[in-house]
């Protein structure tokens, strides 16, 4: 018997043993994956760092509309729109995300020389540490980085306000150089090309600066490190109901030092259930590309779509990658938001055709889904969709797609870290309801020559 046999034959037994009846989920009540019939959360918690409104509620009826994102008070479209033009904001709605306020210039100048004054790695860190055991899965990379930064840190267990701030400042500002070093080495070490390793500018903003590190000859234009600052800001925090924000509560309520607490969000983050979307969507527009010959056809575009829907098509799972959302309906205001800057950066590119393609589909799929699958209450294109064509108009090799999420995402799991702390010193330790049967037969001794 091979070992690979030998697991498979363990894992037969686990499935035998482990299932679990679906009608017990419904007997008592459980909801799978903490989410009701209807698509809502379990109530888990409070929060005051951003809120999702997909639904309102009309002559006591509650009704889907466009769907909203707000960071402390204030649409995240608003604060969008209130950067100028050539501005970045990234580190602006930083501090509102974690002190909970907007800051006045003076606040907003010491915390951008803050971010710039963290922005390095410990001596020989890259050389000892990222570089030693290159891989081409950056988030594992980073997750490694991570724990390993407590090392360095004189009070990393230290879980007071004031210390875990630091902390999580610091590992605001070194994500991007962990993310781009890690991606290096992966590419000279694995891929055989060349080595590259910029120091970041401490004056420079985080877009920039990710820019910066990832290209050889370091230049990029402003409307790219705009583009790219923008999906950092839309990707920063969401609702605080999402997974690797719901992980970074749990493992913080447990009392948990900052570092592992950031590693597990991490954990939880590349999951393709989680931040890994935008890549299943790059793949499949590389697909209808190869069997779509013109991207202004939508009767052609419409065929093919009603393909990959009854699983003809693609991985035939029958799904539209970047269509639909667990919370929004009518539209994600995200993508909404995100689509204009798209077609800018499209236009500089000389990327028009391939936009088309892309406002083609999004006009067709929810028809072709709402169609097929009996879909009503509403399916609309999320940010995902966009993204990774942001990323690959941007040159960031699909490596390094999920990592700038998390580039983005570190903001919000620390500031649900802090609220966390603020607010309660409970651990969060939720029930499941055991279905074990009791078995009465003796236990058999085995013989020592079993053994």
């Amino acid at each position: 018997m091979t070992t690979n046999d030998y697991f498979q034959g363990l894992e037969s037994v686990c499935r035998q043993n482990d299932n679990i009846a679906p009608r017990l989920y419904d007997e008592y009540g459980i909801n799978k994956g903490l989410r009701d019939e209807n698509g809502n959360g379990v109530l888990a918690g409070l929060t005051n760092i951003s809120k999702i409104i997909s639904s309102k509620i009309e002559n006591g009826k509650k009704v889907s509309c466009d769907g909203e994102l707000w960071y402390r008070g204030y649409r995240v479209e608003n604060l969008i729109e209130s950067l100028d033009d050539n501005e970045e904001g990234f580190e602006k709605v930083a501090y509102l995300l974690l002190m909970g306020e907007l800051p006045d210039n003076e606040k907003l100048t010491a915390f951008k020389n803050l971010i710039g004054e963290y922005r390095k790695l410990p001596t020989h860190f890259t050389r000892d540490v990222i570089m030693k055991a290159p891989s081409s899965d950056i988030m594992n990379s980073m997750t490694r980085s991570i724990l390993t930064l407590a090392s360095y840190d004189d009070k990393a267990n230290d879980t007071s306000v004031s210390n875990s701030l630091r902390q999580c400042i610091a590992l605001i500002s070194e994500f991007p150089i962990l993310a781009v070093y890690a991606y290096h080495a992966y590419n000279y070490y694995e891929k055989q090309e060349s080595m590259i390793i910029h120091r970041p500018d401490p004056n420079l903003s985080t877009a920039e600066n990710i820019l910066l590190m990832l290209r050889p000859d370091k230049k990029y234009t402003a409307t790219e490190a705009k583009v790219l600052d923008t999906a950092l800001i839309l990707h920063m925090e969401h609702g605080g109901g999402n997974n690797s924000t719901f992980t970074t509560r749990v493992v913080t309520s447990s009392g948990s030092d900052t570092y592992s607490t950031i590693a597990a969000a991490m954990s939880s983050l590349k999951g393709p259930k989680h931040g890994g979307a935008n890549i299943k969507v790059m793949e499949m527009m590389s697909d209808i590309r190869n069997h779509v010959s013109d991207y202004n056809d939508k009767d052609e575009i419409a065929a093919y779509l009603t393909k990959i829907v009854d699983k003809e098509a693609f991985d035939h799972k029958g799904l539209i990658y970047g269509m639909g959302h667990a919370v929004y309906s009518l539209s994600d205001p995200r993508e909404r938001i995100f689509k204009k800057y798209v077609e800018k950066l499209a236009a500089e590119k000389n990327r028009e055709y391939d936009f088309t393609l892309y406002q083609n589909i999004e006009e067709l799929a929810p028809q072709i889904i709402a169609q097929k699958r009996h879909i009503y209450k509403g399916v609309s294109p999320n940010v995902d969709f966009y993204s990774g064509f942001v990323y690959e108009m941007l040159g960031i090799p699909q490596e390094l797609y999920t990592a700038m999420f998390a580039v983005a995402r570190i903001v919000g799991w620390s500031a649900h870290r802090i609220e966390e702390l603020i607010c309660t010193d409970k651990i969060i330790r939720p029930a499941y309801m055991s279905v074990m049967e009791k078995r009465n037969t003796s236990i058999p001794k085995l013989s020592s020559k079993s053994m």
